[in-house]
């Protein structure tokens, strides 16, 4: 069974992920209705600041993250090399961490970007109750 990343500060809102959500940057403005979706996948859901990203949680346990950057922003999935990817939108070559860049002028399937979510939040359900109470 692969390793959780656990985040023990993870709350149910984190005023650090709120004000960093909040920045007037065009690019976080891009991924905050994804990190809404991430908030909205239970009531179990946690989050905090990472590493400077905002990172979702199931319990304590890390799901996935957004940040923003100069030139593109990014959905990262922390076993993201396990989750289908019929539309290809999954990007790196890491052991399990994945990202999906977004760009301006360049769309996403909304769609498929969804499912990806959907996938990432079963998978991790998933691999939680095989692991049983802790890992």
């Amino acid at each position: 069974m692969e390793p959780f990343f656990r985040l023990s500060d993870a709350v149910v809102r984190d005023p650090a992920v709120a004000a960093w959500l909040a920045e007037e940057d065009p690019l976080r403005r891009l991924v905050s209705p994804w990190f809404e979706g991430l908030r909205a996948l239970g009531p179990d859901v946690r989050e905090c600041l990472h590493d400077g990203q905002p990172t979702a949680c199931i319990g304590g346990v890390a799901l996935a993250y957004v940040d923003a950057f100069t030139h593109h922003a990014t959905i990262g999935f922390f076993f993201g090399s396990s989750l289908p990817d019929p539309a290809g939108l999954l990007q790196g070559t890491g052991k399990r961490m994945r990202h999906v860049k977004l760009r301006f002028g360049h769309p996403t399937d909304p769609a498929a970007l969804q499912a990806l979510i959907a996938a990432a939040d079963r998978d991790l359900r998933q691999r939680l109750r095989e692991a049983g109470p802790r890992d």
